[in-house]
């Protein structure tokens, strides 16, 4: 109990004494994953209205797709970006491998498919009348999709902040593209998987309580957006 304590006050003064390391960390963190959710959203909204809106052939198809893309492990999705990037990949002479771009495209891969599912769900769940009434009244098809996404704002946000929860705690991405370099690309989760491995617990338990604290944020937000 007494490694324990000690390490938890250790965390405590770490946090408290705003601790330059673990501030840089916090920031590359909330940088990539706030960077990646932004693009998700201008990926996965649209995305997820249009499939909620029209019926087609193939749309079975791409409902199974998108089920599919949400279950990926983050090793998978690091594993072929890391493939691309590489040097000797397609995309290896852009230099994006071992940088805050290549975590952000990792992360965006990942929290496209949940924003757009969500979306999907909210507006198959919304009230359908508003687009044959939107018609009715002369509105374009584009007209009557912006009024149905203005009725299902909340379940839109609830999809984003589910999309970023996803990306801030993962760390198989983060890891393989960004590289862990110091002050760079070391991220929350992969600044308390090396700093824990090097024998640093307490460093890691302060990274963890922060973690822990956006994690709660997002959750308690992400509740409060469903009860609407």
């Amino acid at each position: 109990m007494g490694y324990l304590s000690d390490s938890l006050l250790t965390a405590l003064e770490l946090i408290l004494n705003f601790d330059r390391e673990v501030r840089m960390t916090v920031w590359v963190s909330l940088y990539t994953s706030s960077c990646a959710i932004v693009i998700a959203a201008l990926l996965g909204v649209p995305i997820g209205l249009w499939l909620g809106l029209n019926r087609f052939r193939g749309r079975q198809l791409l409902l199974a797709l998108l089920n599919t893309l949400m279950a990926l492990p983050t090793v998978v999705v690091g594993l072929l970006l890391f493939g691309l990037l590489s040097r000797q990949g397609p995309l290896g002479p852009l230099g994006l491998l071992f940088t805050p771009l290549a975590m952000i495209a990792g992360q965006t891969v990942l929290a496209t498919p949940i924003v757009a599912n969500l979306v999907l769900a909210a507006v198959t769940g919304a009230d359908q009348r508003i687009i044959n009434t939107a018609l009715t009244l002369g509105a374009s098809r584009f007209q009557a999709a912006v009024q149905l996404l203005r009725e299902i704002r909340f379940g839109v946000m609830a999809a984003v902040i589910a999309g970023f929860g996803r990306v801030i705690a993962e760390v198989g991405v983060a890891m393989m593209l960004g590289g862990n370099i110091r002050n760079s690309t070391r991220t929350m989760t992969t600044a308390i998987a090396l700093e824990t491995s090097k024998g640093e617990f307490a460093f890691g338990l302060a990274l963890g309580m922060l973690l822990l604290s956006v994690a709660l944020l997002v959750n308690l937000f992400l509740n409060v957006l469903q009860q609407r």
